[in-house]
């Protein structure tokens, strides 16, 4: 069951996400999808945590789109902000954007527009929408 949050949190811009998001990740292992549903004032209306799915004998994670665009539709979010910790570097070589355009096409699909995708590595945050990825 989805349940709104009690004190909507405003996550406009990178730095606000970043600080949203960084409390999230548990240990290093860590590799799940945390996703921020955020309304029109960029209120976070709803933050869920998303397995990885397999893509198969690589053990490489992916972004489970459906089941985030399905809990966006039944939010009624008006966008998505995504976070991701890789056990690597945050360098564009590290960081497939293919899955995120993936999911920011689908997502335009039914009025919902994904806003950022935030990698962590250790220390490092990198932003997605800053890249120009998305």
């Amino acid at each position: 069951m989805l349940q709104r949050a009690e004190s909507p949190t405003v996550l406009a811009g990178v730095e606000a996400s970043r600080s949203f998001f960084s409390s999230c990740f548990g240990g290093p292992g860590d590799r799940g999808w945390w996703v921020a549903h955020v309304d029109e004032a960029v209120r976070c209306i709803h933050v869920a945590r998303y397995e990885d799915w397999d893509r198969g004998c690589d053990g490489e994670g992916g972004l489970p789109v459906r089941s985030i665009l399905r809990d966006a539709v039944q939010l009624d979010s008006v966008g998505l902000l995504l976070a991701h910790r890789s056990d690597g570097s945050t360098s564009l070589r590290g960081l497939p954007a293919e899955e995120t355009r993936d999911l920011a096409r689908a997502a335009e699909a039914v009025d919902v527009t994904l806003l950022d995708r935030l990698e962590f590595s250790g220390e490092d945050c990198t932003s997605f929408r800053r890249l120009g990825l998305i």
